[in-house]
């Protein structure tokens, strides 16, 4: 199995209410950033996918673009977007990190108490979204969910930081907090009563695996005549790949 293991936002204005439109304006200008999404002239400079490029294995493709990536010194190369979606079918949306990827699927951690958890407690199909615009490459996957074995979850676990172990049954994730102080008194109150023993695996922590049924890979091109070509798994499971317009 293959295993890669490696946010940010500014906020300009800390209370908008403050400012004029006109301000605003005169602000960004003096600063020289557009306050116009739609300013936004980024030209693709992709040299083009075909299908000949395209490996028949939408695993295999997949490993050749995140190799690539990563030889391109990508940060983060292995962030992905993970969106589900609980019985009320409002998609929710966040950053995670890919921990493994092998021909069974691709692997996450999490609280399994979190919002995701318990969205994929009641609706088991997510999908993810890979961005290198180093590259100008998408990958968009989708699929069923499952949980990943205790044994691996275990495996997983030990690997991580004492500090990230700690955290996993310090943080109840999700969960409305009155302050820092609360969180910071959990993780006290862990350390201490752990100390020096191995800190056992969270019942309510560990892995995912989200098993493929459709894959896309997309390329950006001049003119945003972007090449896009999307594997669908058929029923012998085998892959039918087809290209779609931009």
């Amino acid at each position: 199995m293959a295993d890669w293991r490696s946010r940010r936002s500014m906020s300009c204005f800390p209370d908008d209410n403050l400012l004029t439109a006109q301000y605003r304006a005169r602000l960004f200008l003096l600063m020289k950033i557009s306050y116009d999404p739609s300013a936004s002239r980024y030209e693709h400079a992709g040299k083009g996918l075909r299908r000949s490029d395209l490996n028949p294995d939408p695993i295999k493709q997949f490993g050749n673009w995140f190799t690539a990536a990563i030889e391109a010194g990508i940060r983060d190369v292995n962030a992905m977007s993970l969106a589900t979606a609980g019985p009320d079918a409002r998609p929710s949306v966040r950053i995670v990190l890919l921990k493994s990827f092998d021909q069974d699927g691709f692997v996450f951690f999490t609280n399994y108490e979190s919002e995701k958890g318990k969205q994929l407690e009641a609706n088991p199909y997510a999908a993810l979204a890979f961005y290198w615009i180093e590259l100008d490459r998408q990958i968009r996957i989708s699929g069923k969910v499952e949980k990943t074995s205790r044994k691996e979850s275990l495996t997983y676990f030990r690997s991580r930081p004492t500090g990230s172990q700690l955290s996993a049954w310090a943080s109840r994730q999700s969960e409305v907090l009155d302050g820092r102080r609360v969180l910071d008194a959990r993780m006290a109150e862990m350390t201490e009563r752990f100390g020096d023993q191995p800190i056992p695996l969270p019942p309510h922590w560990g892995g995912y695996r989200l098993k493929p049924d459709r894959v896309e890979f997309w390329q950006g091109r001049a003119n945003r005549l972007h090449d896009r070509f999307r594997y669908t798994r058929q029923t012998d499971g085998g892959w039918l790949i087809e290209r779609l317009a931009p």
